[in-house]
């Protein structure tokens, strides 16, 4: 068959198996059993495809139309202009986290007597932290993911862009592999934590809950087990004047306002919208005294 007759085909029993955007689905499992780029494809619509290509093709497919992400079919994601290596041991970057990267960015623009210490909690593929890595100057970056197989990825991921010397990755849970110290430690602590209600995740598309890691998922009863632990746990961490700055799911922004506020640590805390309007990210810094 000739590569445009395969598209096609691939286009329609993808589009039957309710695989949104199906034609761009096939066009990127069908260039990537090729080794083409989409517009290398184009140029060789009318060549023939092997048997080997097909074989290859129709196993792609297979999983795609019972649900594996495509972004793990691939093996890559896009974020902030990085390309990264992604896998089930992962959660998938999302375009709405670019928002949390830009509001870092800003407060690292305000200049510093010193080095700025900056953690990432849970990085997962290290999208955030690698982001920062490549477009601050001077940083000093930690990231850590309580899981193993997370970090590996991600180290991959920074070597990858050029920035694994200037990230130290650590696992652990939170903020528990480091000690309080008097005046702090960082001068940002940011996250994109697991924030979907225990219930609902059932509700999540097949591509999320039955493929991506449930512990990036699971925020608890309520979505807000992170939340709280970091309204208590951050602020013994954070220099004077340091940040706190976290991903809340669609809804959440008062509730975690209000545990923030609470806590008597924090100046006011600030939402920040995503380009769809959505609450996407809070941002606080720690009170004086």
């Amino acid at each position: 068959m000739m590569l445009f007759e395969v598209l096609k085909g691939s286009a329609h029993d993808l589009k039957d198996h309710r695989v949104e955007n199906p034609r761009l689905n096939a066009e990127l499992l069908l260039a990537k059993c090729l080794g083409f780029s989409r517009e290398t494809l184009y140029a060789n619509l009318r060549r023939e495809m092997q048997a080997e290509e097909k074989e290859a093709l129709d196993e792609l497919l297979r999983r795609r139309m019972a649900g594996e992400p495509l972004q793990y079919l691939l093996g890559h994601q896009e974020f902030w202009s990085v390309d990264l290596k992604v896998d089930p041991r992962v959660l998938i970057p999302r375009p709405e986290t670019e928002v949390l990267v830009e509001e870092a960015l800003s407060i690292l623009s305000i200049p510093y007597c010193r080095v700025p210490r900056v953690l990432d909690i849970g990085t997962g593929s290290g999208a955030i932290v690698i982001a920062l890595a490549k477009d601050v100057g001077e940083i000093f970056a930690v990231a850590t993911d309580i899981s193993h197989e997370a970090l590996q990825v991600a180290k991959e991921n920074a070597q990858e862009a050029g920035v694994g010397q200037r990230i130290r990755f650590v696992r652990g849970d939170l903020l528990h592999p480091f000690r309080p110290l008097t005046g702090g430690v960082f001068d940002l602590i940011l996250s994109n934590p697991p924030y979907v209600c225990r219930s609902d995740i059932e509700e999540l598309t097949r591509e999320v809950k039955d493929h991506e890691p449930r512990v990036a998922l699971d925020g608890g009863e309520d979505g807000l087990d992170f939340y709280r632990q970091m309204s208590r746990q951050a602020p013994s961490y954070l220099r004077e004047d340091g940040w706190l700055l976290v991903e809340i799911g669609q809804g959440q922004g008062a509730k975690i306002s209000a545990l923030l506020e609470q806590s008597g640590c924090f100046s006011g805390p600030e939402l920040v919208r995503d380009l769809s309007g959505i609450e996407r990210v809070i941002k606080v810094q720690k009170a004086e005294g």
